[in-house]
């Protein structure tokens, strides 16, 4: 490990948990539009948006790495089927943002890097579309490498090449931490860097996938065995 000179960080799951977040943000949304925009839920239920979501993508399947313009598109179909066009669809999409946005970081994250920024540089790597200036770690962070910047998601090499060159080591000397071992720890390996597999609630690792390099509980664990593992 003492060759590491990058650090690769996913963002959901990993810094936060993300499923109650969405949750909340979904909710808020749908009790805006109800107030603001009651037409579109008198319209659509969420089985019925889920099928509208599903239509979209299959049409822009060369964009389902970008969230943001599905979510746009979605809005804005539901507001052109029921008289409103797409006025609605950029307040609508501020609302989901700003709750999207809104998270309760792992305790240990903030210590873990603020330590680890010292000696390494930290790329935030992301497929979603979280907002670390809204979040406020961004200056924590170098960089940030989503799925729409770099045009292709996690596990595509093209992300990961992406958050290779913004660290400005090679990826023999660039470590990935992630919680998915298929998008983030797979498709990590695949592009040459070194895995670290964050295993927060102790499962196991899929036999079909090799094995990570290192496996932590959190990233404040990061801080242990960076300097005692050779990679």
């Amino acid at each position: 490990m003492h060759d590491i000179r990058t650090i690769t960080i996913d963002l959901d799951d990993t810094l936060w948990a993300i499923h109650p977040v969405i949750e909340r943000a979904e909710q808020r949304l749908y009790d805006w539009l109800a107030e603001y925009y009651p037409l579109t839920i008198e319209r659509f239920t969420p089985d019925a948006v889920q099928i509208l979501r599903s239509q979209v993508a299959k049409q822009h399947f060369d964009r389902t790495h970008d969230l943001g313009f599905l979510r746009r598109e979605v809005l804005k179909r539901m507001g052109e089927a029921v008289g409103y066009g797409a006025s609605l669809v950029d307040d609508a999409f501020a609302i989901f943002d700003d709750a999207r946005n809104d998270v309760e970081i792992f305790p240990e994250v903030l210590p873990a890097l603020e330590s680890l920024r010292k000696n390494y540089v930290l790329i935030a790597v992301t497929n979603g579309n979280a907002n670390l200036d809204k979040i406020g770690i961004s200056d924590l962070f170098s960089d940030v490498i989503s799925a729409v910047s770099a045009g292709s998601a996690k596990p595509a090499r093209g992300i990961f090449d992406a958050a290779v060159r913004a660290g400005g080591a090679d990826a023999q000397r660039t470590l990935h931490v992630g919680d998915n071992p298929e998008q983030d720890i797979d498709g990590a390996r695949q592009a040459g860097l070194k895995t670290a597999w964050v295993n927060r609630h102790g499962h196991e690792w899929p036999e079909n996938l090799p094995e990570p390099d290192a496996q932590v509980d959190h990233i404040g664990q990061l801080l242990q065995i960076l300097g005692k593992q050779q990679w």
